[in-house]
């Protein structure tokens, strides 16, 4: 898959936005960049982590919290840190910020508990390109996927997107549509069709063997095509 970014986002849900833009404006040091409205009453609140982007989704409704969240952790590589610290955020997401270049990390990287690592490691590189780098970790441009081996945990396949906590990586594409449809016949199970969102951005998602969303995204800002 060709990324038109060398490195992916990550996405959050919250209903504790004040609590939230304290922690990563404030306690990570993160600067914000803009808020996008999604609609059905969310805001995305973008921060930048290097080149990669730290998503706050802030939900007017409340949110369910999720069955099971496999993105177990977030790792924040941040430029001038001397020492890993690990902290909670607001949702009690765990977080953890280290020195930038830290293991080769670089922007954001992610923890992930998968059931199977070599079904894992197998779909990171087949469906999305990944490299792997060593036994559960691979990267995804220039950016780090950690996988850890834990036990069963039920996988809702019907669970929706929105819910509380770490819940989704985006990939920058040149080509939503292509990229989806590649995903798809390399195995990928779809879960969104690619859909225009205004002038913005064309999306689609698919999900990983353990129930992560993974959004494909052809960002104008990002491809300097207009969308289609």
């Amino acid at each position: 898959m060709s990324l038109a970014k060398a490195f992916f986002d990550v996405g959050l849900f919250t209903n504790q936005r004040s609590a939230q833009q304290r922690f990563w404006a404030e306690r990570v040091g993160l600067p914000f960049d803009h808020t996008l409205k999604l609609g059905g009453g969310v805001l995305q609140h973008r921060y930048n982590a290097g080149k990669a982007v730290l998503k706050l989704n802030d939900a007017r409704d409340p949110l369910p919290m999720p069955a099971h969240s496999p993105i177990r952790e977030l790792l924040v590589a941040v430029e001038g840190m001397r020492e890993r610290q690990s902290l909670q955020d607001p949702d009690g997401n765990r977080i953890t910020l280290l020195p930038a270049g830290t293991d080769g990390i670089e922007g954001l990287a992610v923890r992930l508990q998968v059931t199977h690592l070599e079904t894992s490691q197998q779909f990171y590189s087949k469906v999305l390109g990944c490299e792997l780098i060593a036994a559960g970790v691979l990267s995804c441009g220039q950016a780090t996927l950690l996988l850890e081996q834990s036990e069963p945990q039920a996988n809702d396949e019907q669970e929706e997107l929105a819910a509380v906590g770490l819940r989704y990586l985006t990939l920058q594409v040149f080509d939503c549509d292509e990229a989806y449809a590649e995903a798809l016949s390399n195995g990928a199970r779809g879960v969104r069709e690619p859909v225009t969102l205004g002038t913005t951005a064309r999306i689609a998602f698919i999900r990983d063997p353990d129930g992560v969303w993974i959004e494909l995204s052809e960002r104008a800002s990002v491809t300097g095509k207009p969308v289609a």
